[in-house]
C-alpha cells in the first residue's frame, strides 16, 4: 500500500525541507507569522490578512484567565516536575474540553447545520432549541458562570472580525439563534467566547473538527506563565494546605 503526507517531509529526506509544498526555511520561516503558519500547515492554505488578523484574536482570546483550572492543574505538576516543562504544560492542557473552553467545536457544527438549512434562519434557530431543549442539553455557547449581561470577549473579537471584513454570515447567525435562545428562556443568556469563536472561525474558514486546536494553543502559551510564575512565586503550598481543611466523611 502506497502512503504519503502532505504536511511535511521526513527527518531523513536529507534533501529538502518543505511543509504543505513550500520549502520551509524560505518560504515559511521569517516569511510567514506564527498565526500564518498554523493557519497554512492546518489549512494547506495561506491565510489572507483578514483571516490572519481574525485567528491572531482567536488565539489571543482565551490564552489566559487567571487561576482557571488548566492553570492550577499545571502550577501542581510543575511544582512535582520542576525540570520538564511539557510535563505540566500537558497536564494543563487536558483540562480544555467541553466544560472549559472547548464548546466551539459544538457552536461550530451547529452553525454548519444552520448556514445549510434554505429555509428561514429564525424558525431553524427555534428547532435547534426545541431539539436541544427536549433532549435535556446545554446549546454550546450559551451561558457563563460568572459573566450574566455579556461576555466582553464576544464583543471584542465580533468587533475584531467586522473591522478586519469577514462577511458576517456566521456571526449573524449564532446571533439569531441567541435571539432564539433567550426567548425561549425568557431572559437573557449571553453568548459566550467559545460560541463567538465557533462563529469567528467559520468566518475565515477554519475547519470545524479543528476549532478546539486554537483554545488549546493560545492557552498553552498563557500555560507556560503560569508555569515560570509557579516555579519563582509558587501558590501550590496554600493549594496543598487548602487540601487539608476538606474533611473525611463516611
Amino acid at each position: 500500500m502506497s502512503r504519503s503526507t502532505q504536511v511535511g517531509t521526513h527527518p531523513n529526506d536529507l534533501s529538502r525541507l518543505r511543509v504543505r509544498g513550500l520549502d520551509t526555511l524560505n518560504d515559511v520561516v521569517g516569511t510567514m507569522s506564527f498565526t500564518e503558519g498554523f493557519y497554512f500547515i492546518v489549512t494547506g492554505r495561506k491565510p489572507s490578512r483578514e483571516q490572519t488578523r481574525v485567528l491572531d484574536a482567536a488565539l489571543l482570546i482565551l490564552m489566559d484567565h487567571g487561576l482557571t483550572p488548566s492553570a492550577l492543574v499545571a502550577r501542581m505538576v510543575a511544582d512535582s516536575n520542576r525540570e520538564d516543562v511539557q510535563i505540566p504544560l500537558a497536564a494543563g492542557i487536558l483540562m480544555v474540553g467541553n466544560r472549559f473552553a472547548g464548546t466551539m467545536v459544538g457552536a461550530g457544527r451547529i452553525l454548519t447545520d444552520g448556514m445549510r438549512h434554505e429555509g428561514d434562519k429564525r424558525e431553524w434557530a427555534d428547532r435547534v432549541v426545541r431539539d436541544f431543549k427536549q433532549s435535556r442539553r446545554r446549546i454550546p455557547g450559551f451561558g457563563h458562570p460568572n459573566y450574566k449581561e455579556i461576555d466582553p470577549r464576544t464583543a471584542r473579537l465580533f468587533e475584531i472580525a467586522t473591522v478586519a471584513g469577514v462577511r458576517g454570515d456566521y456571526i449573524s447567525l449564532i446571533k439569531t439563534l441567541g435571539q432564539a435562545v433567550n426567548d425561549d428562556a425568557g431572559r437573557n443568556v449571553l453568548l459566550n467566547v467559545t460560541g463567538a469563536l465557533g462563529a469567528v472561525l467559520h468566518e475565515i474558514d477554519f475547519p470545524v473538527e479543528m476549532m478546539r486546536s486554537v483554545a488549546v494553543l493560545g492557552r498553552c502559551a498563557g500555560l507556560v506563565g503560569h508555569i515560570r510564575e509557579e516555579l519563582e512565586s509558587p501558590i501550590s503550598p496554600e493549594l496543598y494546605e487548602f487540601s487539608e481543611s476538606i474533611s473525611y466523611a463516611e
